[in-house]
């Protein structure tokens, strides 16, 4: 019966022991154990010590007031850059503070202290050794702590050593003073060289300015006008916030994609003539297809530009057009016409290989630049002065194709074709002067579009050149622009000094009605 009950005793305690949840353990303790407790307590006891020293030192520094830039050494510095150094003289301690490379800068009297990012480091000499902390509110080694001058008074110290170190430059030894002497030489020659750079631009201002007057020249004032955008601010596709800045910025790429005027002298087989067949052939190709009046005012431009650039041979001309029909096709019409409607309608002249050759080469000859700024923009940019007037836009867009057909009006530029049309056009219907309006969306007075002007009549006046152009306005469709403008051109010509000698052109059917 003992033997199970010391079993069961043993097996209990054992339960006991093991049970993590129990706080104490019952289990007999003799003078061994206790004394080996006693033992190991005291070394947690001593261990536990040591680790809330360390924890509340640790907490106390990461916890401790910094500068607002930062204290990251061992020394103290005094505002004026100074560093402050305890030495043992005599046995007595005496703290000196030396500069962190002071250079003084003398601009118009005012001295500058300034000191460099680093500083040389500084060795403590005597027999006696300090210990020197910052101002970081640990408690640690408080009577060690040399700093106890306020941050006034620091300032006030270092400017009052400052103010001797002026008196007597001879006298001081400090690293300031050497520093300041060396930089003085430099400094002064600085200032000399600014005074010169300043007095320089000074005599050379009035040169500079009288420069600009000369090469920019002011347009000439022009009478106010009514601001028509600002009926369009409540719409968004008329962008009137930009319109200005485009117009300006296409006015100025105008003369990027002008062509020679006189590429033809340098052309063997090609004449004037034969341009104008070339492109009353397109007009009529544009008007089979339905294009855009920009599709065939960028194929025009294409194809005089590669003319410019490029000899070219008769036979060659046809696919030179069909080409730039193709490439203008392309860039402006939402869905442009296959490359085998045009190989169709040059009558199987030239298979689709050939015009998809020559595209390549046309474009890497104009290097891709198909930015043209279209007179149709320009056109419809003036119709806002003129209130949109169906008539006088269809009339002038009449007028404005006619720079097409006729290698004279290559030299003027589109809005210049534009504007002279319009004129021409309201002319012709009556609808008033050329007012403030008109001057200012078109960009052209009327002195300035008198030579463009005169061409229209003159060409107008004489008698058909190019039969497709001349049917194609002469429709419904166009109000029959080409008949009516014909018949007050001849009327009107003798009074705007056109001098017609060529006798009176054969009507076309079309004219007769």
């Amino acid at each position: 019966m003992q033997s199970r009950r010391a079993a069961r005793v043993r097996s209990a305690s054992n339960i006991e022991a093991n049970d993590e949840n129990k706080a104490t353990t019952t289990t007999r303790l003799t003078r061994a154990k206790a004394a080996a407790l006693s033992t190991d307590a005291a070394s947690t006891k001593l261990t536990t010590s040591k680790l809330s020293t360390t924890t509340t030192t640790t907490a106390a520094q990461n916890n401790r007031k910094r500068a607002a830039l930062g204290d990251v050494s061992n020394v103290v510095k005094a505002d004026g850059g100074a560093v402050e150094e305890s030495k043992k003289v005599g046995g007595k301690k005496v703290s000196s503070k030396i500069a962190l490379t002071n250079k003084a800068a003398a601009t118009n009297g005012v001295t500058k202290t300034t000191r460099t990012a680093k500083a040389a480091p500084i060795k403590n000499t005597g027999k006696e050794e300090e210990v020197k902390r910052t101002n970081n509110g640990s408690g640690v080694m408080a009577k060690s702590r040399k700093r106890t001058t306020t941050a006034a008074a620091a300032a006030a110290k270092a400017k009052k050593e400052v103010v001797v170190e002026e008196k007597d430059a001879s006298s001081v030894t400090t690293t300031t003073t050497t520093t300041a002497a060396a930089a003085a030489p430099t400094v002064k020659a600085v200032a000399a060289v600014e005074l010169k750079v300043k007095v320089d631009a000074k005599e050379a201002e009035p040169v500079v300015h009288a420069s600009k007057k000369i090469r920019t020249k002011e347009p000439a004032p022009r009478p106010p006008h009514n601001d028509l955008d600002d009926e369009d601010a409540d719409d968004p596709l008329m962008v009137s916030e930009y319109v200005s800045e485009i117009f300006d910025y296409l006015r100025e790429i105008e003369p990027a994609t002008q062509p020679n005027p006189d590429y033809m002298d340098h052309q063997d087989e090609l004449k004037w003539k034969m341009r104008g067949i070339l492109i009353d052939w397109l007009i009529e190709v544009h008007t089979r297809f339905r294009l855009l009046p920009e599709t065939l005012f960028l194929a025009v431009n294409i194809v005089d530009r590669f003319l410019s650039s490029k000899v070219v041979k008769l036979d060659k001309l046809q696919l030179v057009g069909v080409t730039a029909m193709f490439i203008a096709a392309k860039y402006e019409e939402v869905f442009s016409p296959h490359v085998q409607y045009f190989r169709h309608v040059a009558d199987d002249g030239f298979t689709e290989e050939e015009i998809l050759r020559a595209e390549r080469f046309v474009l890497s000859t104009l290097d891709y630049n198909l930015s043209y700024p279209n007179p149709m923009n320009f056109l419809r940019r003036i119709s806002k002065a003129d209130q949109y007037d169906f008539q006088t836009r269809t009339v002038a867009k009449y007028l404005m194709e006619i720079s097409l057909l006729d290698h004279r009006f290559m030299e003027f530029l589109p809005s210049h074709v534009a504007a002279a049309a319009m004129y021409l056009s309201r002319m012709m219907l009556e609808r008033g002067p050329w007012d403030a309006d008109l001057i200012h969306y078109s960009d052209y007075t009327e002195d300035q579009i008198m030579p463009v002007f005169h061409l229209m009549i003159d060409y107008l006046a004489r008698p058909v050149k190019h039969e497709a152009f001349f049917k194609k306005y002469a429709s419904k469709k166009f109000m029959k622009a080409s008949i009516h403008a014909r018949q007050w051109a001849k009327k009107n010509a003798k009074a705007h000094g056109i001098d017609i000698s060529a006798p009176e052109p054969v009507e076309s059917e079309e004219e007769s009605r």
